[in-house]
């Protein structure tokens, strides 16, 4: 096992600090949207339908944001992306109609997509790969704070100007993770080449494109890919099923936010520790718990008639949620390679944002044709079997451990 001379300290403020502040910006507006665009005319089904704008935004740019990261590199692609967020918050907070509210919502979603892919891009090229899950849990909890806290920071804005609030919050964290993405040291990744004029030696060593990856690289995104993709559906439908069954058992919706809260308290705080497992042991003994953990407490859900059942559930799932943070990112970065990595890491992004999507569909389908519970169930049907899927392609040893890798032939 390598000897850790690495510090994670060193890189925290520039690593972290954007990230943190891109969660309080996209966290303000997230619970505004609908009200928002209802107040602008939209009816229920409308309003719903300007809140997935951002994930389709995020979807559709995935893999034109590995064409920026790759031109520009990653902190001129983070600077670039906390910019069109702001410009995105400063759009919404004018906007005159619902069509140029739905616009900004949806560059909320292409922004992320630039900046999702470059911050992890960014650490997986920064931190020596034996300390890699640590580093990416971290990016992942550190988010989940910052969305955490975001809802707050807009409530206090409210208080003083309305929901113009959570917008100027919005805009003024993503202008503060620009400004702070702006002195990040940037990498002079392997193999990157400007894409201007080149030489045929240049050419030669170009960073591969997205169609030869996908060629390449296809065993990988046909077994371990469709892990992260169930991992994204399970994790997608769990932030809906928890105020679904707390309305369908008669909660008031105070106690539903705090069940829903103290849930997302847990889910927050464990992420360091699941990362040195990680690192220690593999990657399985974290990916593998995850979605069976959370496959449990959705069997368990349907069951509970009270606030306590659903407390206990609701704890659990944040559990299990909470000890995979970062894994999606960290599998992502030790199957990447280099160069090629930013190609790689956007069409990993799609197979999380097409699970991100699908999964919260499946729950809607099932219940419409049969009840709630048993679209939830399907939802646990998910876990089992993401849990089987990654520990059967997932390496048993972690990347740079002395033991390793047993191959799935």
């Amino acid at each position: 096992m390598p000897q850790e001379t690495f510090d994670l300290r060193a890189i925290a403020v520039g690593a972290y600090g954007p990230s943190l502040l891109y969660g309080v910006a996209t966290g303000a507006i997230l619970p505004v949207i609908a009200l928002t665009a209802r107040d602008l005319g939209a009816d229920v089904a409308t309003a719903a339908l300007v809140i997935t704008l951002s994930g389709i935004g995020s979807l559709v740019t995935n893999v034109p944001a590995t064409l920026i990261a790759t031109r520009f590199g990653e902190r001129k692609a983070l600077v670039g992306a906390a910019l069109w967020c702001a410009a995105a918050m400063f759009l919404a907070l004018a906007a005159p109609t619902l069509p140029v509210f739905a616009a900004a919502v949806f560059m909320v979603g292409m922004a992320g997509a630039v900046f999702g892919l470059a911050r992890q891009s960014y650490l997986t090229e920064a931190v020596p790969v034996h300390f890699r899950a640590r580093a990416l849990s971290t990016l992942g909890g550190v988010t989940r704070i910052g969305v955490f806290a975001g809802p707050f920071a807009a409530a206090l804005a409210m208080s003083a100007v309305g929901l113009d609030g959570a917008y100027w919050v919005g805009g003024v964290a993503s202008l503060a993770a620009a400004a702070l993405s702006w002195r990040v040291p940037e990498l002079d990744a392997p193999g990157r080449v400007a894409m201007t004029a080149r030489t045929p030696i240049e050419a030669a060593l170009a960073p591969p494109t997205v169609r030869s990856l996908i060629r390449s690289h296809a065993r990988i995104f046909l077994t371990v890919g469709i892990g992260v993709l169930l991992i994204a559906a399970v994790r997608a439908t769990r932030q809906a099923v928890l105020p679904l069954w707390a309305e369908n058992i008669g909660l008031d919706a105070s106690a539903t936010a705090l069940i829903y809260g103290l849930s997302g308290a847990i889910d927050m705080l464990i992420f360091y520790p699941s990362g040195k497992v990680m690192d220690v042991r593999g990657r399985r003994w974290i990916a593998v718990p995850c979605m069976l953990i959370m496959g449990v407490a959705l069997t368990l859900l349907p069951l509970t008639g009270d606030a306590a059942g659903l407390l206990l559930v609701a704890l659990l799932i944040g559990f299990g949620n909470g000890i995979g943070s970062g894994i999606v990112m960290t599998l992502g970065a030790d199957f990447s390679p280099s160069p090629g990595r930013p190609q790689f890491l956007g069409i990993w992004r799609l197979f999380t944002d097409v699970g991100t999507m699908a999964g919260p569909g499946l729950l809607a389908l099932v219940t419409a044709l049969a009840t709630l519970s048993a679209g939830i169930w399907a939802t646990a049907v998910l876990g089992f079997l993401g849990a089987g899927v990654l520990w059967y392609w997932i390496p048993r040893a972690a990347p740079g451990s002395a033991e390793p890798a047993r191959s799935r032939g």
